[in-house]
């Protein structure tokens, strides 16, 4: 058996050099900066659009919990997800909405980090968006009761199929325990990682202290200390 000390001595020398990040290069919004990282991720990161989303029920003991989720969409309003209303996630928003979200672009050396609320998208956005995924995928989520229990994967592939003979030759509609959610930043955290392990962090902060609704002055920008 391996000696755990050894392999905290092997990670512990592990090392990479990174590129910098300046206040010059920074937008003077936050979503200007994302948009632009983003496009630059999309070749060197197999997945940008692959998000750490952490939730808290304040009345479990358990404490928090995070989860990959994939990021759906972004603008000046904020970060968009879809997912079932009534999976652990769902239920710890409706007990409170306050949210994190962490994109870690490791190839590039680089992470966002985002705080902020999530509100559920209209209706109609959520039927848009359902309305674009693959018959699989529509399939699929009429069939999951998200985070529950299941006795198999033959009862998981019982479900799938009762799903699909019962919406046989029509359109899947979109059930309506699942959805999207429009995450609307309060900070949003800009890390590029540095040699010597001096990073570059640059925060955006919201001056209302709630999410602004659209870019531009509503934000300060602070350097932080690595």
């Amino acid at each position: 058996m391996t000696d755990p000390r050894s392999r905290m001595d092997s990670l512990a020398h592990q090392r990479v050099e990174y590129g910098a990040l300046g206040a010059a290069d920074v937008a003077a919004d936050p979503y200007s900066q994302f948009a632009q990282w983003y496009e630059q991720a999309a070749d060197p990161v197999r997945e940008p659009n692959a998000m750490v989303v952490a939730t808290a029920d304040p009345d479990d003991p358990r404490g928090p919990s995070a989860r990959v989720v994939l990021l759906k969409g972004f603008s000046a309003e904020g970060f968009v997800f879809f997912t079932n209303y009534d999976s652990a996630k769902g239920r710890q928003i409706a007990a409170d909405n306050r949210i994190a979200l962490v994109f870690p672009w490791h190839d590039m050396h680089r992470q966002v980090r985002v705080r902020g609320i999530a509100v559920r998208t209209s209706a109609e956005e959520s039927d848009e968006y359902f309305a674009k995924r693959p018959r699989g995928a529509q399939l699929g989520a009429v069939a999951s009761r998200q985070s529950e229990p299941v006795e198999s994967r033959e009862a998981l592939h019982r479900a799938y199929d009762r799903a699909s003979a019962e919406y046989e030759g029509r359109e899947v509609p979109r059930p309506e325990f699942w959805g999207g959610y429009l995450v609307r930043p309060v900070e949003i955290e800009f890390w590029q990682g540095q040699a010597n392990r001096f990073h570059d962090r640059f925060l955006y902060r919201s001056t209302e202290g709630t999410p602004p609704l659209d870019a531009g002055d509503r934000w300060t920008i602070t350097r932080l200390n690595p």
